[in-house]
């Protein structure tokens, strides 16, 4: 497909580089060599896939972190609840210590039993107050020791829930940061990758560009040699005209009264054509049912289109582009004419109504020739050879007229 002004077709997007470069050998060549605009087109797809794995590194990279920072949480909080631990273990070791001390010294010493603060008191009121006492020292001590156990036993079981917690986010770290290393490991050789196709590329855009340089020279060449060859034959042309003219008997006078002589010639002589005419024929030609080809035209054309064409060779393809900034296909044909003082309009299919048709054969410089149903159009410049504004992405160059280009030939037109 060839996109021009108000007919722009984009191909569907390929996937895959190997399915992208096999149909790209097959689609439209613009006069480029084939390897340029695979490897352009191969560029472009891993550029993609480049650009793809970047930002799934950035997503998962993203992912790691969050799974480093919920990692780190655990450990902080692992990291108290194991000091909390300690300190437990610590108070509950002090009140074993201590019920075991109060043990020991309620063993050894004379302490006042339930039956001795009866026997001691001295009033009722006594009574209950060391009874209360008594009470009041067997329930601290077992308090103590309940209160130290129950603490201890929880931050057990808060540490053993946390260690399972750390275990599974260093997990997560662990698969996240696999996943991350795969991506790079992809992501370096696709960049390697690229990196050995735009170098191709640039390489094979250096050949291209060296190509268009000579194609350019040897067209200037070729129309300034057919220019000199056009005015030696306009001025050979004249000169045998002034020799013809200077050649030419002049004109005998005329009588002024005609004799009786003359006048009795001219009848014989007309009697005589009179009497050896021919006889006229009535037969008519044989007709046929066979189109006519399109008459060859007379005029030279613009061979001077095709040198101004010239001039723009390299300037990018611009959709709807008209002006040296940058041009589509007709726009870089109307803008080319206009310096000749041709106005043609903005769009393919109508600058193919302007002019004579010509045929194949009788191309010459400065002839538009049209592709592609119409949506594609170029100046010829000989050679079998066109400028023209190819599509997105490319830039004015010289085309063969072989290839697509011979395949999707529509005709020809001379302004």
């Amino acid at each position: 497909m060839r996109p021009c002004a108000l007919i722009f077709r984009r191909a569907p997007i390929l996937v895959g580089i190997a399915l992208l470069a096999a149909l790209a050998a097959a689609t439209p060549g613009s006069g480029a060599p084939p390897g340029l605009k695979q490897k352009e087109a191969q560029a472009h797809q891993v550029l993609a896939e480049v650009d793809a794995l970047d930002l799934q590194l950035n997503r998962v990279g993203e992912q790691l972190n969050g799974a480093e920072y919920d990692l780190g949480r655990a450990r902080a909080r692992e990291r108290v609840t194991l000091r909390q631990l300690k300190a437990a273990r610590r108070q509950f070791r002090l009140a074993q210590r201590r019920v075991a001390s109060r043990l020991v010294a309620l063993y050894e010493s004379n302490s006042p039993t339930t039956a001795d603060a009866v026997l001691g008191a001295t009033s009722l009121s006594s009574i209950l107050d060391r009874l209360q006492l008594v009470a009041a020292a067997d329930k601290l001590d077992q308090g103590i020791a309940h209160n130290a156990q129950v603490r201890r036993n929880q931050l057990a079981a808060r540490e053993t829930q946390l260690a399972s917690e750390r275990v599974k986010a260093a997990a997560a770290v662990a698969a996240i940061a696999v996943h991350r290393q795969t991506i790079s490991v992809e992501l370096g050789q696709r960049q390697q990758l690229l990196s050995s196709i735009q170098g191709e590329v640039r390489k094979l855009r250096a050949e291209e560009a060296a190509r268009q340089a000579r194609l350019a020279a040897e067209a200037r060449a070729r129309l300034a040699a057919e220019l000199r060859a056009r005015a030696a034959a306009a001025r050979a042309a004249a000169a045998r005209a002034a020799q013809a003219k200077a050649r030419q008997p002049a004109a005998p006078p005329k009588p002024t009264t005609p004799t009786a002589t003359t006048t009795t010639e001219a009848a014989t002589t007309t009697a005589a054509t009179t009497t050896t005419a021919p006889p006229t024929t009535t037969d008519a030609a044989p007709t046929t049912t066979a189109p006519a080809p399109p008459p060859a035209p007379t005029a030279a054309g613009h061979p001077a289109a095709a040198t101004i064409a010239l001039k723009y060779l390299g300037i990018p393809y611009v959709f709807g582009g008209a002006t040296p900034a940058g041009f589509d296909c007709s726009g870089l044909v109307m803008y080319v004419f206009a310096q000749l003082g041709i106005q043609l309009p903005h769009y393919a299919a109508a600058q193919y109504g302007f002019g004579v048709p010509v045929p194949r054969a009788d191309l010459q410089p400065g002839d538009l020739v049209f592709f592609d149903a119409l949506g594609h159009v170029g100046i010829y410049i000989g050679g079998n050879q066109f400028v023209h504004a190819p599509e997105t992405g490319d830039v004015v160059k010289i085309s063969s007229l072989t290839g697509w280009y011979a395949a999707n030939y529509v005709g020809a037109r001379r302004i």
